[in-house]
């Protein structure tokens, strides 16, 4: 169900590669709510990175606020370090003058704790990226690419599609709202289906299938399965770009969010294989602005851009 994607984190490769422009206020307000904590925004490492050299007064305002919240992120990490510090060294005072069931579990979490914490300080303080940098899941933002006015724009959005007019608490009523299957886009979708079409560039996607099923043997009486997580590239190598739906939603005394789901279909015969039942659907490139101006009065003109599919081999691989 592609719970997880790589994707192209830069919005400038965009602008080079597809002439869009960058919704700079949307990407402002994403940033200053999550460094004035109205929001909880999770956004991949490189997607901050893009900004790391601006090239104009608004970028310059956006790595500000990027490098507030990583400094506000460094203190409290730093803060957590200090009291497992002294946790730690008190459960190992205890366990000098006796051996306990409780100063010895304070020790084990303690030490867990800070191997955590120090890890995310080096991230947080890292500046070279890595393909995990680029990488999304569930509750993520990523750039979508939609049509404005005739123009193609990139904006911030959430992977999880709440469609407005939508309580807030469908995103834990409907948790499956990151996928907008193709058998139901007039269905659950019909809203934005026809209406509000988006393009998510991605270069690899990631799955969750049982070990049995991609082995291809019955399990023995009694085992339980594994679950393991599979690496999807396409062959040849390259950036796919997939169809998906957005939606903006607003409701008095909240802040707008912008939200997407990628549509799925049934997988072809490799990715079947491995034992998993859904996958993404890549456009190809001259389709792009046929799928972005979407006409709900002619739904058969937007299915068959989903059956003229980009359809490359997929290679698969278990995640590291």
């Amino acid at each position: 169900m592609c719970y997880s994607a790589r994707i192209q984190a830069d919005y400038r490769k965009f602008v080079r590669t597809f002439g869009a422009l960058m919704d700079i206020h949307e990407f402002t307000r994403l940033f200053f709510e999550r460094a004035e904590g109205v929001s909880k925004a999770r956004i991949p490492k490189a997607m901050e990175n893009a900004f790391g050299e601006p090239q104009t007064v608004a970028e310059g305002e956006i790595k500000a606020l990027i490098d507030r919240f990583n400094a506000d992120q460094a203190t409290r990490l730093e803060q957590d370090l200090f009291k497992q510090r002294k946790r730690l060294a008190d459960a190992e005072r205890s366990l000098q003058a006796k051996v306990t069931k409780a100063a010895t579990e304070s020790q084990r979490i303690a030490t867990d704790k800070i191997a955590w914490t120090l890890g995310k300080l080096e991230d947080l303080q890292r500046t070279d990226l890595t393909a995990q940098d680029s990488r999304i899941f569930v509750g993520h933002y990523a750039p979508v690419m939609v049509m404005e006015d005739g123009q193609r724009v990139i904006k911030p959005m959430r992977y999880q599609c709440r469609i407005a007019g939508k309580p807030a608490a469908y995103d834990e009523k409907y948790p499956g709202t990151y996928i907008a299957r193709r058998d139901n886009l007039e269905g659950f979708w019909k809203s934005l289906f026809g209406y509000s079409h988006g393009i998510l560039v991605v270069s690899a996607f990631y799955e969750n299938v049982r070990r049995a099923r991609m082995e291809g043997h019955e399990l023995a009486e009694g085992k339980k399965d594994e679950n393991v997580i599979l690496e999807f590239r396409p062959d040849p190598a390259h950036d796919m770009l997939v169809a998906c739906l957005w939606s903006r939603w607003s409701a008095p005394g909240e802040s707008d969010l912008l939200s997407f789901a990628a549509i799925t279909d049934e997988p072809p015969p490799e990715v079947a294989a491995t034992g998993h039942n859904r996958c993404i659907i890549p456009i190809k490139p001259e389709n792009v602005d046929a799928w972005l101006t979407p006409d709900s009065s002619n739904l058969a003109t937007s299915y068959a851009i989903l059956d003229d599919r980009d359809r490359p081999y997929y290679e698969h691989r278990l995640a590291a």
